[in-house]
Order: C-alpha cells, then sequence, then structure tokens
C-alpha cells in the first residue's frame, strides 16, 4: 500500500511513550522517581500537527507524573497511562474524537503495541523497534525513538496532507 495515500487520510496520530517518544531507556533518581528524556525536535512537530488539523494522542502502559507533565506541555488533551491493554484506550478514543479506524495512525516500538496497530489504518514502526513490530508497519522510520523518528513521521504526514510547506513557512521568512 502507498504510504503516502495512508497518511493523507490520518485525523488522528496516537503515540506510544517508551521507546517512541523516549529513547526507552528507563531511568530512576536516587529516590525511585523515574525520569524521562523527550526530544524537543519530536515535540515541536507534533505542535505543528495540532496546528494543522491533526489530533494528538498517546497512549502508555506505564504510568510516570514525567509524561503527564510533558503531555501537559505540549497541550495533548488525550493521554492514557497505566493501559496493559492499549486496545481498551484506542476504541475510547474513537469514540471521543469521532474517526473511524483507518483514519487513525498509530506509532509503536515492541509487541504491546501490535494489537491497535493492526487495527489503524497507518501503522508505523520506530527504527528501533521489535522485528515483529516493523513486519508489522506500513512505515519504519529512519531515526529511532527518543532521537526524531517522532518529528520523521510528523514531516511525513504534514508532507502528505500538503501541509509541509505552510508549516514551514513561518520560519523561512
Amino acid at each position: 500500500m502507498n504510504t503516502d495515500k495512508l497518511a493523507k487520510k490520518i485525523k488522528l496520530i496516537i503515540f506510544d511513550v517508551d521507546g517512541v517518544l523516549t529513547d526507552g531507556g528507563l531511568y530512576f533518581a536516587e529516590d525511585g522517581s523515574e525520569i524521562k528524556r523527550f526530544n524537543a525536535l519530536d515535540g515541536h512537530g507534533i505542535k505543528m500537527l495540532k496546528d494543522n488539523g491533526v489530533e494528538v494522542a498517546v497512549i502508555s502502559a506505564r504510568n510516570t507524573k514525567s509524561v503527564e507533565y510533558r503531555m501537559k506541555n505540549l497541550g495533548i488533551k488525550h493521554f492514557y497511562q497505566g493501559q496493559s491493554d492499549k486496545v481498551v484506550a484506542f476504541n475510547a478514543l474513537l469514540k471521543t474524537l469521532s474517526v473511524s479506524a483507518d483514519e487513525v495512525a498509530y506509532v509503536g516500538d515492541d509487541v504491546i503495541d501490535l494489537p491497535v496497530m493492526s487495527k489503524v489504518g497507518f501503522a508505523i514502526a520506530v527504527a528501533n523497534a521489535h522485528d515483529l513490530v516493523k513486519q508489522h508497519a506500513h512505515l519504519t522510520t529512519d531515526k529511532i525513538g527518543g532521537h526524531g523518528a517522532v518529528r520523521e513521521v510528523c514531516d511525513f504526514i504534514l508532507r502528505a496532507q500538503g501541509n509541509f510547506d505552510k508549516a514551514m513557512a513561518p520560519y523561512l521568512q
């Protein structure tokens, strides 16, 4: 299937957190609190997608304050944490946002993402994803999770939808 054609119809993109929005490492402070490293390029890509009419959501199996903080910082209203069965959150998003599964993209890296990836119109794996996830993806990024893979996806969708030049124009004046 033509990935540009799949990306053109996307109204909602869902990102996993660990290994996609982050490098997948689990960092713990001395007090046991978890620290995550997010990529600023990815964050700006998400903002540009939102500015161009693509809704953004996050579904994570883990539950951390740092994810909540980052999602609020990016203005992502739809984020689900502690989701061992990500399909439950996925179905809730379809209903809440009145979108069909073929209008949804999902970016994942591990087998826990496969149940949702198998339902969406555009399944995307990051470069460092598990081999099985890559086999079930329509597209695999060149960049790894936490290091620009999300931005690569955002730019890809903006291009496919004809909005990339418009999104970049304010920075090229």
